[in-house]
């Protein structure tokens, strides 16, 4: 009788712990979403040389659309020596890469990169003598120049990035670019002035994500 009893309060028991799923925990936890990389926080390292940015320029940059789109922030540099004066350069540029073309595994191959830049250069005018130009000697900006540029890359892709768990990249680029100082020049200067290839500026410089 007892064991009669025993056994119908052990039945029901037993077919609540058949129809409760098992226990994953033990299995090891479930693989967390990765965080959002904050809005603030480059995707980026840059540093280059020329490209009428500075003998040196580096800074840090963002991008979007999968990466199709970049905009970097760079700071440039120019010795005294090279200019007369002392020149610092703060710069934006804006770029597009329409798409990519793998090459095996690790090799990653851009070759088409559309954008264009604006920059302040500080020191442009060499002060030994105070009072040597008037305000309104040049007719153009002395520090302030903005143009077109395009270029490619190449870049080799690494271990996953932890805050997006993305390749990263380690990129060697360059751009061609011009201002609007040297088109203006060259458009109304038709008869002895510049030639088509001295309004292009060369940039040579290397890419970083972090």
């Amino acid at each position: 009788m007892k064991k009669t009893l025993l056994l119908a309060l052990l039945l029901p028991l037993g077919g609540t712990f058949a129809a409760t799923p098992p226990d994953t925990a033990a299995a090891g936890p479930a693989a967390a979403p990765r965080p959002a990389r904050p809005w603030y926080r480059p995707a980026h390292l840059a540093l280059q040389t020329g490209g009428g940015l500075g003998m040196v320029a580096a800074g840090a940059g963002y991008e979007y659309a999968k990466g199709r789109l970049e905009t970097d922030v760079l700071l440039g540099y120019v010795p005294r020596y090279y200019a007369g004066s002392t020149l610092s350069l703060a710069s934006l540029k804006f770029m597009y890469s329409p798409f990519r073309l793998p090459v095996g595994e690790r090799l990653q191959v851009v070759p088409l990169t559309v954008g264009a830049y604006f920059s302040y250069t500080h020191g442009t005018l060499n002060d030994e003598l105070k009072g040597q130009y008037a305000s309104d000697y040049y007719w153009f900006s002395t520090d302030t120049r903005y143009g077109p540029m395009l270029g490619s890359r190449v870049t080799l892709l690494g271990a996953p990035v932890a805050a997006t768990g993305q390749p990263r990249k380690l990129s060697a680029y360059y751009e061609l670019g011009t201002n609007d100082l040297y088109l203006a020049s060259y458009f109304n200067n038709r008869n002895g002035g510049l030639r088509f290839g001295q309004l292009l500026t060369l940039a040579l410089g290397v890419k970083m994500d972090f």
